[in-house]
């Protein structure tokens, strides 16, 4: 028995949209499934719970974007219940970190063919994430994101991902850089004048920014990007380079591995899990090896 969460706002209501025809296929298909429609904030995680105990699905289907997956995976952690995803959102940087097609029809699938495989997670405190964390300019830019207009006009187009492009730009002329101490595995680093840094399970996030090229989900360790003592305009010259991922070879760059790490700032940071807001510094952040079964 599939499961199926259709996110009635992702993509600005793309999900909703090719849902008629995903249940055609299933149908087609003779498939045993059930379907649920979020209907508030954080609603999709109930709703696995909800499927879990009542229709005994076998596997759950995430039909949405990267906030979706996020409500999704922390509903199943703790079960081995396996996540299958049909990407509808405006990033779908977890879909696009696993291979998955954005096609509905082709991830669907995939979805009906292939066997699980198993992935990490990681927790920012007590709340899981299963692409990036991001602190500092990375938060206020997901935080301006998620509150603006031009986001949804962009989804309607099929263009969300210049969304955080925009909102970027919009940060960039008032943040202001922050001291930072970084305790990681229990080595202690003191970086001054930092811009953000993020903490990846996956390499992309922001609709495709590739800020940790070499992040992989199954390797048992956290990447971690920090971007410090940059000039505003080095700051700004360097940005384009996280399409390609090539930013990393920046000496004001630098990527280290951890499993786990505590970090404190000098001014309160905000800080997201997936592109949702999960809080301020300081804050504790690990990986959980294994922790998600994905097909």
């Amino acid at each position: 028995m599939y499961g199926f969460i259709v996110n009635k706002v992702s993509g600005n209501g793309r999900a909703l949209k090719i849902w008629p025809q995903i249940e055609k296929m299933l149908q087609e298909k003779n498939v045993r499934y059930c379907v649920r429609f979020t209907e508030k904030s954080k609603h999709a995680t109930s709703l696995v719970q909800e499927l879990i105990s009542k229709e005994k699905v076998t596997v759950i289907v995430a039909v949405g974007g990267d906030g979706t997956i996020h409500e999704a995976v922390n509903g199943l952690i703790g079960t081995n219940i396996p996540l299958g995803i049909i990407p509808a959102g405006s990033g779908n940087d977890f879909s696009r970190g696993l291979g998955i097609p954005f096609e509905h029809d082709q991830a669907l699938e995939r979805i009906l063919k292939e066997k699980p495989k198993i992935i990490d997670v990681g927790y920012v405190n007590s709340t899981s994430f299963c692409t990036v964390a991001g602190i500092g300019f990375d938060g206020e830019v997901a935080q301006t994101t998620n509150v603006s207009i031009y986001k949804k006009l962009l989804n309607f187009v099929r263009m969300g991902q210049i969304s955080y492009i925009i909102s970027a730009v919009r940060v960039f002329f008032r943040y202001k850089p922050a001291n930072i101490s970084l305790i990681i595995d229990k080595k202690l680093y003191n970086f001054s004048n930092v811009w953000l840094i993020a903490v990846a399970i996956l390499p992309f996030y922001g609709g495709g920014l590739v800020i940790c090229p070499k992040a992989k989900s199954n390797d048992g360790l956290l990447d971690i990007c920090i971007v410090q003592g940059m000039s505003r305009w080095n700051f700004l010259r360097t940005f384009p380079l996280v399409f390609k991922g090539t930013h990393i070879s920046s000496p004001s760059i630098k990527i280290l591995k951890g499993k786990e790490l505590e970090i404190y700032s000098s001014t309160p940071l905000i800080v997201h899990g997936d592109g949702e807001m999960m809080g301020q510094t300081p804050i504790r952040i690990r990986i959980e090896p294994s922790a998600l079964y994905v097909i």
